[in-house]
């Protein structure tokens, strides 16, 4: 896809409307189209395939404004925020959080991110939450933010050490690092790391589901997604 070309502007202003749309109450359209005008410069610049970048986007869009609002108390339902941390946010916080939102099933606020991210999701780890029916199809590597770590309320570092701050909770968890791994073996990160994430909701008394999903099947278009390219960097304030 051309990002010069009239579908992919539609995409773009789909992207922004909706989100502005969705956080109306708390955030104006300016600072969303100025949001979605910094990602979308860094990602296009960077990325090898343009026709993600509205979806790309938008998650991270969503992202950086969900955190703002919880760190602002602008959340309308007060739910916890969980923010699972590792070094590259390529596998073992991916799969927490991807665990954590699919299980919470809405009353849980899940954030991701990693010490140094590499700009890639390891293929493993998508093909094993999808044997669980969780997809990773917009999920993105991202730096530790300060507004991502201000929303948190409880903060899991896996494999990884970040600084301390009063006012939210921390939680070491010592999992198997699944990069370069075989299939198999992230199969025993995923299972181990549901199980601590079941753990962890239950003792916030959060509302899981009992199970998870179907297993789904992994279209070449999600294998094609997971290439080396920088994060979005502008939006760290």
């Amino acid at each position: 896809m051309d990002t010069h070309s009239a579908t992919y502007a539609r995409l773009i202003t789909r992207v922004t409307d909706d989100l502005a749309e969705r956080y109306s109450a708390t955030f104006t359209h300016e600072t969303v189209e100025e949001l979605v005008a910094q990602a979308r410069t860094e990602l296009e610049s960077t990325t090898h395939h343009p026709e993600f970048v509205p979806a790309l986007v938008e998650h991270y869009v969503r992202d950086v404004l969900v955190a703002r609002a919880a760190s602002q108390g602008a959340l309308h339902a007060r739910v916890p925020t969980l923010l699972f941390v590792c070094e590259h946010n390529q596998g073992r916080s991916q799969m927490a959080a991807a665990l954590a939102e699919h299980l919470g099933a809405g009353h849980v606020h899940v954030l991701s991110a990693g010490v140094h991210p590499t700009g890639y999701l390891n293929p493993h780890v998508v093909e094993a939450l999808a044997e669980r029916g969780i997809t990773l199809e917009r999920a993105y590597p991202s730096p530790l933010r300060g507004d991502v770590l201000h929303a948190a309320d409880v903060v899991v570092r896996i494999g990884c050490q970040t600084t301390d701050e009063s006012g939210r909770r921390y939680l070491d968890w010592q999992v198997d690092d699944p990069f370069e791994q075989p299939i198999e073996m992230v199969r025993r990160v995923r299972d181990e790391l549901e199980e601590r994430v079941r753990g962890l909701l239950a003792e916030l008394e959060v509302p899981m589901r009992e199970h998870v999903a179907e297993p789904v099947v992994g279209s070449p278009l999600a294998r094609r997604r997971w290439m080396p390219a920088r994060r979005p960097s502008l939006l760290s304030h």
